[in-house]
């Protein structure tokens, strides 16, 4: 055992402190990996401890996670910008017919008028330590992964519960890098009232909607400004009518100079998943499997919510985030697969994977260890292969089949698990997630429109009953017992005998039992409990294929480090991580370049007064009249827009600030440009890039077209 952590400890040690040979910009780096990167001789103009440092506070301690993305503090009084795209949840769900703030924006004069952003909260990151020797010990001496995992994760428990044990505002993740070798126990300050403080109009938020989405030029103003409110004594407490403002430790002062080509740019944030060390297998698999029919399955609920939405103002706006979500990773994905041919990324998978071999076989010790760890990971996607048809179509029954059904599997997951002694119960069913989960259903019920829901129960239905004799979901083959029953006069009967559109209604289940939930024969509490074997079953394949999997590519990557010898960064997991990178264009074809910066004058070339290029007419004017303030570039004559950098970003960096050498803000990324989709499994220094807001086209809305001035005034920006 002592031997066995020991090797472990060296290994981990060497891949977080080996010198870091990664070409160009590439990495999502841990903020502890930050001192081995040699920024100052790149263009960082502060010392590494004050980006980050473990005992006092750094620029770290103004970045957040909100809401899916990123966020920093910009004011001494919580202050805070990320993207409107970010902030696009919050907007939908306080909007309605008759303010309507996804159109028309938002803007709050004063403190007293800032609104809720229902459902959000921030997370500051306070603390992060390695872990690894007291996880892994958990697990030390078992055999089986999934049973060597199970103990891990009962370890991550305890030692989570441990730390967040009376402290209300307290959240912990530890989280696995190099699929094991390293955890990192990360601990966060959560903030549950997040207040909407200015939201330009989606016609500038929003600027080329899903046609520019992914895409360079951008001209789209992708930001919104929300504050972050605690208890008087600090403690980050729900919304309450006597909190206060929060005082960050640390907050990011604006950039009084522009950028050039090639100036030195980084970025903290919370990227969410990257693969960049998988193997062939699973490339294969995303690109020919999981992508191609997650693209159709998303295209045919974006046309159904259209369909069902058309000339109903309200409808469209419960829909809004739904549609927009899905729309946005469609078109991730559709890139993805694009990019993957494009570059034939299998085939140099295989080639690499071929040398690798090579290299494992060429000694008797390699080849015991590695000659046949691909082989074995390739029989662990055979077994996800024999069912996936069905298993696509059941993934649609756990989400993706209107408001009702997902409703009646909640409630009864919190049924079994009161049903179940103490002692073997989730450690996720405590008092406190139960009455979160009660809190939250209004911002679920907030969004059900009942023609859209029926729709995609009714198209469930249909995918289910056309699948073949030996993938059939058994849960649901009731409703095609009788022959005589189409799933539209299913679904009609169900809506109309279900109690679960009832808010009201759907809290007093919360503490029932299964029996109780059954005696109420509510049509989709009985599909839940039909289909729950099934969704067992398909719970413990997946869980016993992800243990497998994770234990093969442990030992993977292990022979990778071996072979290669190079410094490594983790793949991203929605953890704080820093990149870095060069302002710089680029050339996405033949005969192309795309310079890194755009203009405002590129807002007024696009508009054409229609959706989704609708440029506000006070917008236009103000071009029309020159009438930049003090915004405009003195060496371009115009007000940048947007740029590009050479940062290593992905989902869940949106919102993250991008800052100069000397830690100031110059902008916040909201996207990566289409040629570079694959990133995620690599990344290509010619190709792949960052699209930020410049902050003075936000300054510049802000002030001008928002007639927000003292939200500059607050952030300390020069007059």
């Amino acid at each position: 055992m002592k031997n066995y952590l020991t090797k472990l400890t060296i290994i981990t040690m060497l891949m977080m402190g080996f010198i870091i040979t990664v070409t160009g910009q590439e990495g999502m780096w841990l903020l502890n990996q930050i001192d081995q990167l040699d920024l100052n001789k790149k263009g960082l103009q502060l010392a590494p401890g004050e980006l980050y440092s473990k005992d006092k506070a750094a620029l770290n301690r103004a970045i957040v996670q909100l809401g899916g993305g990123t966020a920093s503090f910009v004011s001494k009084d919580g202050l805070l910008i990320t993207n409107h795209h970010v902030a696009f949840g919050a907007l939908q769900r306080s909007s309605s017919v008759q303010s309507d703030y996804l159109t028309d924006g938002f803007l709050a004069r004063q403190r007293s008028e800032e609104i809720n952003a229902p459902g959000y909260q921030a997370s500051l990151m306070i603390s992060m330590t390695d872990v690894t020797s007291e996880v892994v010990a958990a697990g030390a001496g078992i055999s089986d992964p999934l049973e060597r995992e199970k103990k891990m994760d009962e370890k991550i428990g305890k030692m989570s519960e441990e730390i967040r044990k009376g402290k209300e505002d307290i959240r912990v993740y530890i989280a696995s890098n190099f699929n094991g070798k390293q955890y990192i126990q990360y601990v966060y300050k959560t903030f549950r009232d997040v207040r909407i403080v200015y939201a330009p109009p989606m016609s500038v938020g929003n600027y080329g909607g899903e046609t520019d989405n992914w895409m360079w030029p951008r001209h789209t103003s992708d930001f919104s400004f929300l504050r972050v409110y605690v208890a008087p004594d600090g403690t980050g407490r729900e919304y309450h009518k006597d909190n206060v403002p929060y005082h960050p430790e640390v907050y990011l002062k604006v950039a009084n100079s522009y950028l050039k080509d090639g100036d030195f740019t980084f970025i903290i944030g919370y990227p969410g998943q990257t693969t960049r060390y998988r193997s062939s297998t699973s490339v294969h698999w995303n690109e020919t499997v999981n992508y191609p029919f997650s693209i159709m399955n998303y295209r045919e609920i974006i046309d159904l919510l259209e369909e069902t939405t058309k000339n109903n103002h309200e409808g469209e706006i419960k829909v809004a985030n739904l549609k927009k979500g899905l729309a946005n990773v469609m078109k991730n994905y559709q890139g993805k697969v694009e990019g993957m041919k494009k570059t034939r990324f299998y085939e140099k998978k295989l080639e690499f994977e071929k040398e690798f071999q090579n290299w494992a076989n060429s000694q008797p010790e390699r080849k015991a260890k590695y000659g046949d760890i691909l082989q074995k990971e390739r029989a662990e996607y055979e077994i996800l292969a024999k069912t996936k048809t069905r298993d696509n179509v059941f993934g649609v029954f756990q989400g993706l089949a209107g408001m009702p059904l997902s409703i009646a599997q909640t409630v009864l997951y919190f049924a079994q698990q009161k049903d179940k002694p103490a002692g073997e119960r989730d450690p996720g069913y405590t008092e406190e997630n139960i009455s979160r989960t009660i809190e939250n259903l209004k911002f679920t019920y907030n969004n059900y429109f009942e023609p859209a829901d029926k729709a995609l129960f009714v198209r469930a239905l249909k995918m289910a009953g056309e699948l073949p004799a030996d993938q059939r979901i058994t849960g649901v083959e009731y409703v095609f017992k009788d022959g005589n029953t189409t799933p539209a006069q299913f679904a009609d009967q169900a809506f109309r005998t279900t109690k679960l559109t009832d808010l009201a209604f759907t809290k007093t289940l919360f503490d029932k039992s299964v029996k109780e939930l059954e005696a109420l024969n509510d049509p989709f509490i009985r599909m839940a409990i039909s289909i729950d074997p099934m969704s067992e079953e398909i719970n413990n394949i997946n869980s016993r294929f992800s243990a497998d999997v994770v234990a093969l590519r442990k030992v993977y990557l292990e022979g990778l480090f071996e072979w290669k010898g190079t410094g490594l960064y983790p793949d991203a997991n929605s953890t704080i991580r820093f990149t870095w990178g060069r302002v710089k264009g680029y050339k996405p074809r033949d005969a192309v370049w795309y310079d890194p910066f755009t203009t405002f004058a590129g807002v007024v070339e696009k508009n054409t007064g229609i959706d989704p290029f609708d440029a506000p007419a006070d917008l236009v004017a103000l071009y029309d009249r020159k009438d930049f303030g003090r915004w405009a570039d003195p060496v371009m004559k115009d007000i940048p827009v947007a740029f590009l950098s050479q940062c290593d970003i992905t989902g869940g960096n949106s919102g993250s600030p991008i800052m100069n050498g000397k830690g100031e803000i110059v902008g916040v990324a909201f996207d990566g440009n289409y040629e570079s989709m694959i990133s995620d499994w690599q990344y290509d220094l010619k190709l792949q890039r960052c699209i930020s807001v410049d902050i003075h086209y936000v300054l510049f809305i802000t002030e001008k077209l928002g007639k927000a001035g003292f939200i500059l005034d607050e952030m300390g920006v020069r007059k």
